[in-house]
């Protein structure tokens, strides 16, 4: 075969190749348009933004002023000082006459500045807290408003123990707890034990609530449960509501409450008890001394023993600033020397168990501050520290059960509080029950 007819040969085969065979190649080789890489991202890893929150606003970038209102300053001092305008003041003070009367802001409680970190800081919320808990924002940014707001409670149950050395109330204090608490404790066994004749060395176990605000106690709640041991006795109180509102039972179900409460004031010290002979430290001379009197700091609340209705509420040369209470057919009181008597308690006036009817003072015939507490029974007055009330109903049959699951949990709970040690005179264990 000559080179040419070879040369068309090859041309021809080639020509075939690249008719028959390249599509094929093409289609299964077939390129695809360029994209972007997909990258895959676990959300989980990525960081979270938390804002910075106070009082429900968010701060991040915001400049933050905490202060408290000084002796006899007011809002529109505290605000203009901020460059808050005397018209926006105005504006601020009427709108918020129907939610917080801004004149009612008082001295040494705390007040939080929100304001724009301008050349000139712009004031944009202003919160003040009245309470503990309540607290009002003073909204000036876009529109001015205002608003009442609480803080979130938290409730906790705690533990504690002690002996007592001396008190009740020098032990409660030594061991962190409030005066409140002593008083709530004494109220339970008020009628069951007298306080003020305890023995060194009587001790006991006690659960009750804790209140906190951002971690801070604010105050206690309910008595849960307490063991009482004195004279070598076990006195028990467990709380029950049955229907009727709070009450303490004993571990029989019997009620520890009375008609009327025991003292009239919180737990205090008794300067002079009822005497048919008594040395009267103004008059100079022997007399009887038909009452009870209550030694406590000037101011020293003093609340009504029992439901009642105002007979007298006024003052004598003798008695001072006085009220008196009948409680029912049986049972009247009267409180002498107060400082003041309450506001609105009057004559003919219905007071509930527990309300403040005046204040520890020293007027009419006193030497010092204290409360001068009587008591009749028919007429004739009676020892109220010796006084036999009867008691509240005890626990109702329909109830029985209940109360005695409830009663036998916490006696476990009691049982595993620990007593300090017998060396020590006085030794707390607080147990947080989350």
């Amino acid at each position: 075969m000559s080179k040419r007819n070879l040369s068309i040969v090859l041309l021809l085969v080639l020509g075939a190749v690249t008719y028959f065979v390249l599509p094929t190649l093409d289609h299964d080789t077939e390129e695809l348009p360029l994209s972007e890489p997909t990258i895959k991202v676990d959300s989980a890893q990525l960081p979270s933004y938390e804002p910075n929150m106070l009082y429900g606003m968010v701060i991040d970038s915001m400049l933050v002023i905490e202060n408290k209102v000084k002796r006899n300053q007011n809002i529109s001092d505290i605000l203009v000082a901020h460059n808050v305008s005397h018209q926006d003041i105005f504006k601020l003070a009427n709108i918020s006459k129907s939610v917080f009367d801004v004149r009612k802001i008082g001295a040494n409680k705390k007040y939080t500045l929100i304001c724009q970190p301008d050349s000139v800081p712009r004031v944009n919320a202003m919160v003040y807290e009245h309470s503990p808990i309540d607290y009002v924002v003073f909204n000036l940014g876009d529109s001015i408003t205002v608003e009442k707001k609480q803080k979130e409670v938290q409730t906790v149950e705690k533990e504690v123990s002690g002996v007592i050395e001396s008190s009740l109330a020098i032990t409660m204090q030594e061991l962190g707890l409030s005066p409140q608490l002593t008083n709530d404790f004494v109220d339970v066994f008020a009628w069951q034990i007298d306080f003020f004749r305890l023995q060194k060395g009587d001790r006991f176990k006690l659960i009750y609530e804790d209140n906190l605000v951002e971690g801070e106690s604010i105050g206690t709640g309910k008595v849960k449960s307490i063991l009482f041991e004195h004279f070598g006795n076990d006195f028990y109180a467990f709380h029950y509501n049955q229907g009727d509102g709070l009450d303490y039972f004993d571990e029989k179900g019997n009620s520890l409450r009375k008609a009327l409460l025991k003292y009239p004031l919180d737990f205090t010290r008794i300067s002079s008890r009822y005497s048919g002979r008594r040395f009267h430290p103004v008059q100079k001379r022997w007399k009887a001394h038909r009452g009870t009197d209550f030694a406590a700091k000037k101011g020293t609340p003093i609340r009504a023993v029992g439901d009642a209705i105002v007979t007298e509420a006024k003052y004598g040369k003798y008695n001072g600033n006085f009220v008196k209470l009948k409680h029912n057919a049986t049972y009247t009181t009267q409180y002498l020397h107060m400082s003041k008597i309450k506001s609105g308690i009057k004559r003919g006036v219905k007071v509930r168990q527990g309300d403040i009817i005046g204040y520890v003072g020293s007027t009419g015939l006193a030497t010092g501050n204290h409360l001068c507490y009587r008591f009749w029974k028919n007429g004739v007055q009676i020892d109220a520290l010796k006084v036999e009330l009867p008691p509240s109903a005890p626990i109702a049959e329909e109830n029985l059960e209940e109360f005695n699951t409830a009663k036998d949990e916490m006696l476990l709970r009691l049982k595993e509080i620990a007593f300090p040690a017998e060396e020590e005179v006085i030794f707390a264990s607080i147990k947080v029950m989350s």
